[in-house]
């Protein structure tokens, strides 16, 4: 009896944070620039706001033109200096933990700061929003009767000169309000089990025995594990396992190569799917329509956004918009200023706005991971929607893949070359790589002029991989499960010839 008046408390609770929503819907950009203003005026007296003159700063024009635009490289050694302990470098109150993350990119860690603030005004506000907006468009829901499912890349933190560190599911889930924690599953001890297997093992053991009713964490890693429940009680489909499951919240990757797997093991009309986008560096939108994949930009979360358009990001003539600089259908890098400290900080990620009002984005790729070494400007939304076309015309589904360059050699045209790993396979290779080729020709005009008449780009080189191997990959990298991503599209070789060799030696 417990569950239901839990449900009816909580969602009262989070109903009222609709009304404090409609500040920022309805004065978006006022709302942006008082947060700068306050952000500066709050870390004044630090050494980087003493080193940049924040107290003389008071409009965002004078913001731009004195603080610098950074990536992590740049920002390392402030960071290093706190996590040895050092307080009041770049945000006035202790930085107790830091995200450490090994992106895709790069294998060096890096070391997000995760201040009390951030933790609770960013991660935590974000993660309550998503549920108080779920609850507002469906009223009819069971969410509280149950559980939800949680799976993170957990593993335990650890601890040196009075600061920890460790993925951020573990900052997350050491520091959970109680009511999250009572409404989760697994227990904190399995999901911060540091053996991925091991946890994978215990984590079905023990939710196949309660109520699920939400699955929250990164589509890839989570079909591997529903897959394993699935295994365990012999069945087909999850609703014979947990018949009030009603919503799944995801994000970290693209949800487009999974739907048709996920709709497979879950066959309920009303299933819904709610898409968050968040990072180490903070918690920036969540989907806030049942139908609709577009986000909704959370701009009360202390962060302030930035914007760089893709079309001159890197270049000399590199330009710089505040929110309210933006345009509709443009691609824009993401640059942040947060109440954890980090100052005009490149996230690395693309976006593109669908709407302006209120500020809705759908997320694209990232600045490092798109494929234009002959300026056909391949992204990751492009390769996406492209690969859902062509499985559902030719009924295929993918597991994961990765795609890169193959380059020019004497009088050898260049081309893309991709490994695709599919759960089903199309009936012929041939006419799928024919089709992807001609659907990426439709999405994307400048890969269209390269490929015409073989004029500079030869027709898409295409692999199907073997069973498991980019989990294979993912455990030699020590990269199995939580945020970690496989790498979709690069500019160099290296990925797509790991995985090639391995692909041989299964």
């Amino acid at each position: 009896m417990a569950f239901p008046i839990v449900n009816s408390i909580a969602s009262w609770f989070l109903k009222k944070r609709i009304h404090q929503m409609e500040l920022f819907l309805k004065y978006p950009n006022e709302v942006q620039h008082e947060l700068l203003n306050h952000l500066v005026q709050k870390s004044k007296n630090t050494v980087l706001g003493e080193q940049y003159g924040f107290n003389e700063i008071k409009n965002y024009e004078t913001f731009k033109e004195r603080v610098p635009i950074i990536t992590y490289e740049e920002f390392e050694p402030l960071i290093e200096r706190s996590r040895q302990g050092e307080n009041n470098l770049f945000w006035p109150t202790p930085i107790k933990w830091f995200a450490k993350s090994s992106g895709t990119t790069n294998a060096k860690s890096k070391f997000i700061p995760v201040s009390s603030e951030s933790l609770e005004d960013c991660h935590y506000a974000g993660s309550k929003d998503l549920l108080c907006l779920y609850l507002n468009n469906n009223p009819n829901s069971k969410l509280f009767t149950g559980k939800s499912l949680r799976l993170g890349g957990s593993k335990e933190l650890y601890k040196e000169n009075g600061t920890s560190f460790g993925d951020l599911s573990a900052i997350l889930i050491d520091n959970m309000p109680f009511w999250a924690s009572y409404s989760s599953t697994p227990n904190n001890e399995i999901s911060l089990m540091s053996d991925f297997e091991a946890k994978m093992f215990a984590t079905v053991k023990s939710t196949i025995k309660e109520n699920v009713t939400s699955l929250a964490g990164v589509p890839s890693w989570m079909l591997v594990l529903l897959n394993r429940v699935l295994s365990y009680k012999d069945e087909t489909n999850l609703i014979n396992i947990w018949p009030d499951l009603e919503v799944y919240f995801h994000g970290g990757v693209s949800f487009e190569p999974y739907m048709q797997q996920y709709q497979s093991i879950i066959p309920r009309d009303q299933f819904r799917y709610y898409e968050i986008y968040n990072a180490s560096e903070g918690f920036f939108a969540v989907q806030d329509q049942n139908q609709s994949k577009e986000l909704l930009l959370m701009l009360d979360y202390g962060i302030f956004y930035e914007f760089i358009p893709m079309e001159t990001y890197g270049t000399a003539n590199e330009k710089i918009f505040p929110l309210d600089g933006v345009e509709q259908n443009k691609n824009y890098a993401v640059v942040i200023t947060t109440n954890a400290g980090l100052w005009r900080y490149k996230v690395g990620d693309t976006v593109r706005f669908t709407s302006l009002s209120p500020y809705r984005i759908k997320v694209t790729g990232r600045t490092k991971h798109h494929i234009n070494v002959f300026g056909e400007e391949l992204i990751i939304e492009n390769a996406e929607t492209a690969l859902k076309r062509v499985c559902q015309e030719l009924h295929c589904e993918i597991v994961d893949y990765t795609a890169g360059p193959v380059f020019m050699k004497g009088k050898d045209q260049g081309a893309h070359e991709w490994i695709i790993e599919f759960n089903k396979l199309p009936d012929s290779l041939a006419n799928f790589k024919a089709k992807l080729d001609l659907e990426l020709q439709r999405l994307n005009s400048d890969y269209e002029a390269k490929r015409k008449n073989n004029v500079t780009l030869n027709p898409l080189v295409l692999h199907a991989a073997k069973p498991k191997l980019f989990y294979v990959w993912s455990k030699q990298q020590n990269k199995l499960g939580g945020q970690h991503k496989i790498p979709r599209l690069s500019n160099k070789r290296d990925y797509i010839e790991e995985l090639l060799r391995i692909n041989d030696s299964l």
